[in-house]
């Protein structure tokens, strides 16, 4: 992958493995999940199959099981430094790439996984959805033709949630986001509480800090993270899948009267097709090469997926 070469003796911040390799360190672990496992987990036109999860997610979890345990004991190290007890915070992993590569099936596929692992029974998932802010303030803003770009989110209301999480509070809410109305519900809440493991799943969510005026720069959501992963694929092949996503929409939730999509559900193959391109090419495309790719380097961890969806490379960063 460009852009991880540090110097020009090839040396690399990152432990390159293809999935045969990758898939070994399993270390022979029980496979978890079912076919109706995999019905329930899967995304609209994401080829999930046992084998990813044996090959793919299997070690995944138990990297990061790995991790979570030793964050527990640097944890324990430091109550035995500072002469306390204090209760250790959740763990928590960002998981970013652009809209159509499968990120939230990524998120929710690990959500599923760490609960089986005895020291995170509790792991939850939220998405950066919820931190959109609503549609009337987005069209009061003129941004709607700019939704998942940085500045279409409430990006303080969402460090805020993040830190209060990693600060130990026993519960923090945050805002409802309906796919279906593609805005913010507002009487509904997300409410978490003190999970094992948080989950943030977004475009952004592994951006740098913002600079402000004066030349400074503030905290940012991913200073709050354990570990970041970044879903990737060719630019070309996200194009394909978004087109593909879009047009089986037509016939599921863009066909509900109530969706905010529902204007779409009559349009012809060849209508759709071109207005899946017109949105990725306006909207989709431009966030992904200027806001989304550039944050992959910042990533512990990169799964690169073929043109069929599977994983088949993974870049893991060296410590």
């Amino acid at each position: 992958m460009n852009g991880h070469k540090v110097n020009d003796t090839g040396v690399s911040p990152y432990v390159e493995l293809d999935r045969q390799t990758w898939a070994r360190l399993a270390n022979e672990i029980e496979q978890p999940l079912d076919e109706e496992d995999l019905a329930r987990l899967s995304g609209l036109g994401e080829q999930l199959d046992l084998a990813e999860i044996s090959d793919v997610y299997l070690p995944l979890s138990r990297l990061l099981n790995l991790y979570v345990q030793g964050a527990g004991q640097l944890h324990q190290a430091t109550n035995t430094f500072l002469g306390e007890s204090t209760q250790r915070t959740p763990f928590v992993i960002g998981v970013a790439g652009s809209v159509a590569v499968g990120k939230s099936t990524t998120a929710r596929v690990l959500q599923e996984m760490l609960r089986r692992w005895p020291d995170t029974p509790n792991v939850e998932l939220i998405t950066t959805d919820g931190f959109l802010y609503p549609n009337e303030v987005l069209n009061r803003r003129g941004l709607m033709n700019r939704k998942g770009f940085p500045e279409s989110y409430d990006r303080r209301r969402l460090l805020r949630f993040v830190s209060e999480v990693k600060s130990g509070a026993d519960e923090v809410r945050a805002p409802w986001y309906s796919h279906l109305t593609y805005d913010i519900v507002p009487d509904r809440e997300v409410v978490v509480r003190r999970p094992d493991v948080l989950i943030v799943e977004g475009l952004n969510v592994l951006a740098p800090a913002r600079i402000r005026s004066d030349g400074t720069a503030g905290l940012t959501l991913s200073d709050f993270f354990d570990f970041g992963i970044y879903v990737d694929a060719r630019t070309a092949d996200i194009e394909e899948w978004y087109i593909d996503r879009f047009m089986r929409l037509r016939s599921g939730a863009f066909a509900d009267p109530a969706s905010y999509f529902h204007k779409y559900a009559a349009l012809s193959d060849d209508e759709a097709r071109a207005t899946a391109l017109g949105i990725w090419k306006s909207i989709n495309e431009p966030n992904l090469r200027k806001n989304v790719l550039p944050t992959r380097g910042r990533a512990q961890l990169v799964l690169t997926k073929d043109a069929d969806h599977s994983i088949r490379r993974m870049l893991l960063r060296k410590i």
